[in-house]
């Protein structure tokens, strides 16, 4: 969470110093209205900047994900800057428009227009004669831009309808461009500012262009085939075993992917709940019943019916140098440890003495189903993990010290936490009051793309 927060801050920080170099009259406006002007610019090139990040965000872009820690890191960012895009708009539209409702209330005197000046660069002298075009296009982008963003933000909207409509959000980003690219203060362009104003909304407009022509995670794509289901009532999951993925890199246990299993829903991201092999070509994943989606999909699917799988994403694979690991799963959250599990069994090939790290899985749930159960435990003894199973109506929650009670060196292990994000964030804060560094050793996956 500390890098995503860092690299949001990061965007303005950047932006407004280098603006603050490029425009220090801002610093020498004497009236309202020449405070006007130098705002709206800076509040338009604020609001373009978050969008092209947000935009170069949507690509997926894998190099990124050590340095933010795993594509649900990068989608969170996504979101940070999506709503910063929001609010900044919104005060650059209020900027634009207010004096001018202020001027026509009479509260404001109309400032005296002066004679047109002459432009001998013939770029800005077409900028200047498309500008009004430019202000009507961008206003109407402004719209669609808030409309859009805020049924991204609505989590009752069904996946489907955000997944359609944010399309669109390619479109408004491009007419937001045009809009800025028009009316930014030309002298802007041959300054360090305008450089890397320029970059961000060349970057911005390829990823939308990439994005229009479906082409995000093309060559990520691999197809297979559903080769068994298995639904299990208990927990409302059902495990959907994909076959004949040829040209599948591999993955590391912990990472995801997005599945499409219908074109008219997209992709939809899920913890692979499986080990890797070379010699395998299948994958595992489980779905929970959470949505109007999931809750019919097993009436949906059907053996031999083909999908795709992009992939893999995420950076929950967990890599580290402590010699004790304690897992924390909650409820579907059990799927990345089921697939390490498998994965430490295979590399040990059974010799439990031989891996130098110890490892406790606490697996706290609401619902319970024998036989997922019986498949942990299997799992569990065949890798050489302690499994601790609390079932909430009959153990109570989990909670910080009961996990130290169970776990005395606890100071000296890492934790790896997946499930329910306010599970997690209660027990990060219980185990940063007992001193321990939950900045470099507590991990959470932040399973949420929206």
């Amino acid at each position: 969470m500390q890098k995503i927060k860092y690299a949001l801050v990061g965007v303005f920080a950047v932006l407004v110093m280098l603006w603050l170099f490029t425009e220090p009259s801002v610093l020498r406006s004497a009236t309202f209205l020449a405070w006007r002007d130098v705002l709206v610019q800076l509040s338009g090139t604020l609001a373009i900047g978050c969008m092209s990040v947000a935009m170069i965000l949507a690509l997926r872009p894998r190099w990124l994900e050590p340095w933010l820690g795993g594509l649900d890191k990068m989608y969170r960012l996504h979101k940070w800057l999506g709503i910063s895009a929001l609010v900044v708009v919104v005060v650059h539209w209020l900027w634009a428009k207010g004096p001018k409702w202020a001027i026509g209330w009479g509260l404001l005197e109309r400032p005296m227009r002066g004679p047109r000046p002459v432009f001998e660069n013939p770029v800005e002298a077409l900028f200047k004669a498309i500008g009004h075009t430019a202000e009507e296009i961008g206003e109407w982008g402004f719209y669609a831009i808030v409309v859009l963003i805020v049924l991204a933000l609505v989590t009752r909207f069904p996946y489907r309808t955000f997944f359609k409509t944010h399309n669109f959000m390619a479109v408004a980003y491009l007419v937001m461009a045009f809009h800025a690219v028009v009316l930014i203060k030309f002298s802007y362009w041959v300054t360090p500012y305008g450089l890397v104003m320029a970059m961000l909304i060349a970057g911005g407009t390829w990823a939308a262009v990439v994005a229009l022509l479906g082409r995000v995670g093309i060559q990520r794509l691999v197809k297979g085939s559903i080769a068994s289901l298995q639904y299990y009532s208990g927990v409302r999951s059902l495990e959907v075993e994909i076959a004949g993925m040829r040209g599948w890199p591999g993955h590391k246990a912990g990472q995801f992917a997005f599945v499409t299993m219908g074109r008219s829903e997209g992709g939809h991201p899920y913890t692979i709940a499986s080990g890797w092999h070379s010699a395998e070509t299948g994958l595992k994943f489980l779905v929970k019943e959470l949505g109007d989606y999931t809750t019919g999909l097993r009436e949906k699917l059907s053996l031999g019916q083909e999908v795709t799988v992009e992939g893999p994403y995420g950076c929950f694979t967990f890599d580290d140098n402590c010699p004790h690991q304690i897992w924390i799963g909650g409820g579907v959250g059990m799927t990345p440890f089921m697939a390490r599990m498998q994965e430490m069994a295979r590399e040990s090939g059974g010799s439990h003495s031989t891996n130098a790290r110890t490892v406790d899985f606490f697996y706290s749930t609401a619902e319970v189903d024998e036989e997922v159960l019986e498949k942990l435990r299997t799992d569990a003894s065949a890798a050489g993990v302690r499994l601790h199973v609390l079932v909430d109506s009959r153990d109570g929650h989990l909670t910080g010290p009961r996990v130290r009670e169970a776990v005395p060196q606890w100071q000296a292990a890492s934790i790896w936490f997946c499930g329910p994000a306010r599970f997690g964030e209660a027990l990060k804060r219980d185990f940063g009051a007992c001193g321990f560094p939950v900045k470099a050793r507590f991990h959470q996956e932040l399973f949420a793309m929206r």
